[in-house]
């Protein structure tokens, strides 16, 4: 099932608000957990019983751990209880892809369970943070169960730790808790719906319709790389957002996953505001046991390695993804370099060594991201070539009437661009608080501010639903992770 879509939205979703509230509080996580399931099963109803029987494996082997623990048989147990999960996925995930490579034999398809990298990434941090003491084990499996399905963040993240909402899950939220995050998930919802469907979807849209063409010019192959880049990012942070808001409906306190990575100064600031919560497994699953930056030299650089490539083939099993990984890890470990030389010979005043910085992270997050979205390396580096009029896409002796087709698309996508931009900076968010602030100094101010939000809220979810009825629908591309 999608968020966005008619079936959730006044179905699904009222109907777990309804029965989540109205069940007494031991009662939540089982309604939770029920609803999940049928939230998963909704698209993937034979690979729910994957996921399940991932949860009794791992909830059966923490027990055994704990029963072992001051024996040599609850390392094994525990061992088995991260390894297993990561068997599960890369048999998924990347069983064809390395017979392929390593022994050049082709293998049956094997179809990928939704958010398999995602709920994996959760079981293996929990057995982790349960072993070495950071977590109680939950001995309620009911609790667990519902803490891996929890159907929000379930196919598309954040990845959120158990640490982070065990409170809830244990304990419940108050009622006073509940009545403040509802109506804030509510409108967090709507702007992440927002972002879908009026600007992901529509960049998708101008994407498809360049590629179509098969060949472009200098203006349009720009344009192309930008509409690429914004449809990833509202699609991922839109899913972000409404995962985000629904949690906070139902009382929890997810992580955020994104803070304006467009407007990084650098590859390393741009991975601090990207996806923060992969970022932040991996940096605490598996830098920084390796040694992170305390470490010699050559070792740092082949922890950054190591990390980088399980990041790009955390997102798919090809080519493209591990170079995609690796080109981040050249990038940083160039950054130290070069910002430790910097250091040294400063010679260019820093107004003018920001603008340089933010066109060098431009240009890499624009290149990156063709590298991403295509499904080849050949693909990505024909795009790559056409920013620069080089490769045989470059649209150079088009006639009148290609150089028409070229104008009428980009003029007929360029409010959408120029609205991705803009959103994408926290120019929009400083507007309403500078706006908020001079209302709410008047003597009605905090009623008209909330008047006001519910207003575009409901606006936000009515011109969605008219695109999501009348238009085609594009589905979240993380999905395929």
């Amino acid at each position: 099932m999608l968020f966005s879509s008619i079936t959730f939205l006044y179905f699904f979703l009222p109907a777990t608000i309804f029965l989540y509230f109205a069940s007494p509080q031991k009662g939540r996580n089982l309604v939770l957990l029920v609803m999940s399931l049928l939230f998963y099963a909704w698209g993937e109803p034979v690979y729910v019983l994957l996921m399940l029987a991932q949860i009794a494996v791992s909830y059966a082997l923490l027990w055994l751990v704990d029963r072992y623990r001051a024996r040599r048989a609850g390392g094994i147990f525990y061992i088995l209880s991260v390894l297993l999960p990561f068997m599960a996925l890369f048999y998924f995930k990347y069983f064809n892809f390395f017979m392929d490579t390593v022994f050049g034999i082709r293998t049956k398809a094997i179809a990928l369970p939704i958010g398999i990298s995602f709920y994996t990434f959760q079981i293996a941090s929990y057995c982790v943070d349960v072993y070495r003491g950071r977590v109680e084990r939950q001995k309620n499996i009911v609790t667990y169960a519902a803490y891996v399905t929890l159907f929000p963040q379930l196919v598309a993240g954040p990845i959120v730790r158990y640490s982070e909402i065990e409170r809830i899950l244990t304990r419940g939220a108050d009622l006073s808790h509940i009545r403040m995050n509802f109506g804030n998930g509510m409108v967090r919802f709507a702007v992440g719906l927002g972002k879908k469907v009026l600007i992901a979807n529509v960049a998708g849209e101008f994407v498809s319709e360049i590629a179509a063409l098969g060949q472009r010019d200098i203006l349009l192959s720009w344009a192309y790389a930008a509409a690429v880049a914004i449809q990833i990012y509202f699609d991922f942070s839109g899913y972000s957002d409404m995962a985000i808001g629904l949690g906070s409906m139902l009382g929890f306190d997810f992580p955020e996953n994104f803070r304006y990575p467009f407007i990084s100064k650098s590859v390393s600031e741009f991975w601090r505001r990207w996806h923060i919560t992969l970022g932040a497994w991996f940096r605490d699953y598996v830098y920084i046991p390796m040694g992170g930056n305390r470490v010699s030299m050559p070792r740092w650089i082949g922890n950054v390695l190591v990390v980088w490539l399980f990041t790009g083939l955390w997102h798919g099993a090809g080519w493209n993804f591990i170079v995609w990984g690796l080109m981040f890890a050249v990038l940083l470990v160039f950054e130290k370099g070069a910002g430790r030389l910097y250091d040294r010979r400063r010679f260019l005043p820093e107004a003018v060594l920001s603008g340089i910085r933010h066109v060098y992270v431009g240009i890499v997050i624009l290149v990156s991201f063709l590298v991403f979205h295509n499904d080849s390396l050949s693909g990505a580096w024909a795009d790559i070539q056409a920013l620069f009029g080089a490769g045989s896409r470059i649209a150079r002796n088009a006639g009148d009437t290609q150089m028409a087709v070229y104008a009428y698309l980009f003029r007929n996508r360029i409010v959408m661009l120029c609205i991705g931009l803009i959103g994408s900076v926290p120019f929009p968010a400083w507007l309403w608080t500078k706006l908020r602030a001079r209302m709410q100094a008047g003597a009605a101010g905090d009623r008209i501010v909330h008047i006001l939000r519910t207003v575009v809220t409901a606006g936000l979810l009515v011109l969605c639903t008219a695109y999501l009825i009348d238009g085609s629908f594009n589905p979240f591309l993380y999905f395929r992770f």
